[in-house]
């Protein structure tokens, strides 16, 4: 590759505030909200919801099934959300230089017009391996409620 851009964190925070000002240090700040509002909100709102409808019977103990349904959740989520990721990063990686987009929609428009919807999911596929470790905290809570309160889902805790 070419030379560094930066050589450490306090570089970063030096030339980026040198170049943009402290505005630069916040540039996709509101889209990064934004996604991880639209993450978080289907990590746990799906899986609480389903959880009850689909590990039922045999099902409901199993940590196995618990983390296959968490995995599969995790990724739903993280494939809904990654567009929202695609724009934050590409406005964070504008710093130092012009600015390319006036706003999170614009270069959301941007992204699209030119280089077509696929553009907003390139690299979503490492999130299936990062989806493990979602699944492991979803299916690792249920159980650690289970061991230290003795509660289960639908039993109101009794």
């Amino acid at each position: 590759g070419g030379e560094r851009q930066f050589y450490g964190l306090v570089d970063v925070y030096k030339k980026t505030l040198k170049t943009d000002g402290i505005a630069g240090l916040y540039r996709g700040f509101n889209i990064s909200c934004v996604g991880i509002i639209v993450y978080r909100g289907l990590y746990f709102g799906l899986y609480d919801s389903l959880k009850p409808v689909v590990l039922t019977g045999g099902l409901q103990d199993s940590f196995f099934a618990s983390f296959a349904l968490g995995w599969l959740i995790t990724n739903g989520a993280g494939v809904a959300s990654y567009p929202l990721d695609t724009v934050r990063r590409r406005m964070m990686m504008t710093s130092g230089q012009a600015v390319k987009y006036k706003s999170s929609f614009d270069a959301f428009s941007q992204i699209l017009k030119n280089e077509g919807a696929k553009s907003l999911f390139k690299g979503a596929g490492a999130n299936i391996l990062r989806a493990v470790a979602g699944a492991g905290v979803l299916a690792g809570y249920d159980k650690l409620q289970v061991i230290v309160f003795g509660k289960k889902y639908g039993s109101g805790g009794a």
